[in-house]
């Protein structure tokens, strides 16, 4: 699925835009980037839970308690999410009682500047309700 902001044709890498094949597409494809990306961040929380595993590895309690209003159960999906996205890697200790940690990947820790950047757009956007 393109994202139509990235499909403006040849000559676009001049306005900040890749100079891509997939860019310039006039249909959704899931093999654009953008969608790649949107796809692996969906879902209320997601920025959230990669945040805080910016932070470093967690355990699934470690995260619930940094994420005290999310639900198990979304976290549970959040995680899974994320990880058959190649975003977060899942580590099981030995043993018993088994301790299991979540961290990001490497192409999870290329988010950060990914949320970085969302964030200062966020932040320069005019208040709900107000006119520009």
């Amino acid at each position: 699925m393109a994202h139509r902001t990235v499909s403006c044709g040849p000559g676009s890498a001049h306005h900040g835009l890749p100079d891509d094949p997939r860019a310039r597409t006039a249909a959704p494809t899931p093999s654009c980037p953008v969608e790649i990306t949107l796809n692996a961040l969906r879902g209320r929380w997601t920025t959230l839970v990669v945040r805080e595993l910016l932070r470093g590895p967690h355990t699934f309690s470690e995260l619930a308690d940094a994420l005290p209003d999310l639900s198990a159960k979304i976290l549970t999906e959040r995680l899974r999410q994320l990880a058959e996205a190649g975003v977060v890697h899942r580590d099981r200790s030995p043993g018993w009682p088994t301790t299991v940690r979540y961290r990001l990947t490497g192409r999870g820790r290329a988010l950060g500047p990914v949320l970085q950047s969302m964030w200062e757009w966020g932040a320069t956007a005019p208040e709900a309700g107000s006119v520009p």
